[in-house]
């Protein structure tokens, strides 16, 4: 799968990064498995942003982070146990502009190991994984078009096990599908 995924990703274009803007990332981590899944959090329903929203394990650049790739797996380790060294980075998808104007960066990880993923009570409800096969299938419920920051964007919506899947974490995952998975999607 990771040789599958960097060779997708060879010829994808990832545009220059707006210097002004804060940073932020987001890890894809993937369970390697014989059906391999994403995993996705639900944020804390408490929470001033984004409350009760499904998001990726990841947040904003600290000033003593190193990179975007440190952020993203701090922010994974933080938020739901991913040891950085069970991760292995094997992608990068081009950058999102947030609703609130952070520049979010993804990176693909490959769980390399078995791992117990623990819910940071403090920032999640819940942890849960959805099968890559079930993605490549696109059973979207709905898509929207939304402009943004000088952008349009194609928002997919699914639903997962109780799971609303909506907005950038969404339009992160369709760009994940479509270019790191070859899924035939629009």
């Amino acid at each position: 799968m990771v040789k599958d995924i960097q060779q997708r990703l060879r010829d994808y274009e990832i545009p220059v990064i707006d210097e002004n803007r804060d940073k932020a990332a987001v890890l894809i981590p993937i369970m390697d498995l014989d059906e391999p899944e994403v995993v996705l959090t639900l944020r804390a329903s408490r929470l001033d942003a984004h409350a009760g929203e499904v998001a990726w394990p990841g947040g904003r650049m600290d000033d003593d982070d190193e990179d975007l790739i440190f952020t993203a797996l701090r922010e994974s380790e933080e938020e739901i146990g991913l040891p950085p060294s069970a991760v292995e980075i094997v992608g990068e998808l081009r950058p999102f502009i947030s609703k609130f104007g952070l520049h979010v960066t993804p990176y693909i990880g490959l769980i390399t190991e078995p791992v117990d993923l623990v819910a940071n009570p403090d920032e999640l409800d819940a942890i849960f994984t959805v099968p890559i096969n079930y993605l490549m299938d696109d059973p979207r419920t709905e898509t929207n078009v939304i402009s943004r920051h000088g952008e349009t964007h194609i928002v997919p919506v699914y639903h997962y096990d109780g799971f609303r899947i909506w907005g950038l974490t969404a339009m992160i995952l369709r760009e994940f599908l479509v270019h790191a998975m070859g899924a035939d999607i629009s």
